[in-house]
């Protein structure tokens, strides 16, 4: 018996795009999916699709098939040391076979190949170890990722707690039965197989890539680079992160001063749709930005007929809804910013109407949730994005944000990850684009600005962000009495002695997450 590694070499299966199936709902639109990819399917597809590779990791799953598995796929591929009920076994694949008659023929045929799972006790050969932490569906994706595969999409892969109507006769029977409640926990794994491997990976039936325009200029890059970071480390199928600035498409200025932009990026916006051909979808955001969830939540949410979705204030805020955060049907929106300018110079469009009423869009629906908008307030496990609104306290800028940790923490994790090279940071400090502190922070691995000594924070006394140079944001920071209460007890906390432990504590725990 040979290694799956051996097999992939030797078929050349990187040169192909893959479909990933399991049981879940979005399995019943296979049809129109399974003529344009090579198929994988998990432990049960096979009774009902036939593959190329069928990935069974549980001993259980060979034994309920028997013959249909043979007619119904190309190879078998399992763990050297398979599972049974949910659990690594005790014997490797070479023993059982001697004992099942299936496996047996398979092997016989050539057609039964190995790969070393991490839970197993016993390793074969010099095969790589393939990591899985809750389900099937992330050693497959992982596996087919480490032999090389660029592309990869899925198909009954979908979270939650249902399977398709092909397979409602096993939700009984195997539905959830490693005891998760769920099928959620999966997302965050496929995150990291997409960063760790560079892969293009989505829902067959999502459009794909998620694409972020992000409005900023080349002093907030360190700030976008760190908010594609955050987006990425959450993300569960494949992103393009798009800085607006750098586009070709020209902006002109309106002639009446009124109208002019109040920052260097209010109107790039505006480019999206143009950008991005007039096709699909598009989420706008602004550079001060970090993300804590997938953002695949926000990409598929239904216009309902709307040609823009802004975020919903909570109540209690006093605001109006926002247009910071925005999922755009670029098909409908026919904007040109030569046309808005335009419109501008003649009257025929006011600039505060155009900004703060998006009224170059006929239709909006506040239908995204608040959390996708948090202006500089963050609730551990509900927060989705927060939004650091007020300038002079951003973390990149200011070392006292009581958030900026978390801020600080994503920029660590993307240097530790090589996903930012210290040097690219360096380079922005010596520009001026960031505080100085902000390196001291980085080699004393010092995740909150709150905890620097003296010397570090005289470090900038004589700093001037870039932004000093252009109109600040209206924003009112820490307008949220509650926030600003419990930012100033964290504040005294970490002047003590106490919060020495409570940051150790915390970080450790980060290690869980």
């Amino acid at each position: 018996m040979r290694s799956f590694f051996e097999w992939a070499t030797e078929n050349q299966v990187m040169d192909q795009p893959w479909l990933v199936l399991g049981k879940g709902p979005s399995f019943s639109k296979k049809d129109q999916f399974v003529h344009d990819y090579k198929l994988l399917g998990l432990n049960h597809v096979a009774r009902d699709q036939f593959v190329d590779v069928a990935h069974i990791i549980d001993l259980d799953v060979v034994d309920q098939l028997g013959e249909v598995l043979m007619e119904q796929c190309g190879i078998v591929v399992m763990p050297w040391i398979p599972h049974i009920k949910n659990r690594a076994g005790r014997q490797s694949l070479q023993q059982i076979i001697a004992v099942n008659p299936t496996l047996q023929a398979l092997d016989h045929q050539q057609r039964l190949f190995y790969y070393n799972l991490h839970s197993g006790r016993e390793r074969q050969g010099d095969s790589p170890v393939v990591f899985a932490r809750f389900f099937s569906a992330e050693a497959a994706i992982r596996l087919l990722a480490m032999v090389g595969v660029g592309t990869i999409r899925t198909l009954g892969i979908d979270g939650g707690n249902t399977y398709s109507a092909d397979f409602k006769d096993l939700e009984n029977k195997t539905l959830l039965a490693n005891g998760l409640s769920s099928f959620n926990k999966q997302f965050k794994e496929f995150a990291k197989i997409i960063m760790e491997n560079d892969l293009d990976l989505a829902p067959a039936d999502i459009p794909s890539p998620i694409k972020v325009y992000v409005a900023t200029q080349e002093e907030q890059m360190l700030a976008v680079k760190v908010l594609e970071y955050s987006i990425r480390k959450h993300a569960s199928m494949s992103v393009e992160v798009i800085p607006i600035h750098r586009t070709e498409i020209a902006t002109p200025l309106p002639k009446d001063e009124k109208n002019h932009p109040r920052t260097p990026f209010s109107f790039q916006r505006f480019l999206i749709p143009e950008m991005a051909g007039y096709q699909g979808r598009a989420i706008y955001l602004d550079s001060d930005m970090q993300v804590f969830k997938d953002i695949k939540d926000l990409w598929t949410l239904p216009f309902n007929g709307a040609q823009l979705l802004a975020v919903k204030e909570p109540g209690s805020s006093g605001r109006r809804p926002q247009f910071s955060v925005m999922l755009l049907d670029c098909e409908a929106l026919k904007w040109r910013i030569g046309d808005i300018v335009s419109a501008l110079d003649k009257g025929e469009l006011d600039y505060e109407a155009l900004m703060y009423d998006m009224s170059v869009a006929e239709t909006i629906s506040a239908d995204i949730d608040p959390i996708w908008n948090s202006l500089e307030r963050y609730q551990d496990g509900e927060t989705a994005l927060v939004h650091y609104t007020d300038m002079t306290t951003q973390p990149w800028v200011c070392s006292t944000n009581p958030l900026g940790y978390l801020w600080v923490r994503d920029l660590m994790e993307a240097v530790a990850n090589g996903f930012i090279s210290y040097d690219y940071i360096k380079e922005h400090s010596d520009k001026g684009y960031i505080r100085p502190s902000l390196l001291y922070q980085l080699d004393h691995g010092l995740e909150d600005g709150l905890l620097l000594p003296k010397a570090a924070r005289q470090m900038d006394r004589n700093y001037r962000a870039p932004f000093t140079a252009i109109h600040r944001h209206g924003a009112a920071p820490w307008q949220n009495k509650k926030a600003w209460f419990k930012a100033l007890i964290r504040h005294f906390l970490l002047k003590t002695r106490i919060a020495v432990l409570w940051r150790k504590i915390d970080n450790v725990l980060h290690l869980y997450d």
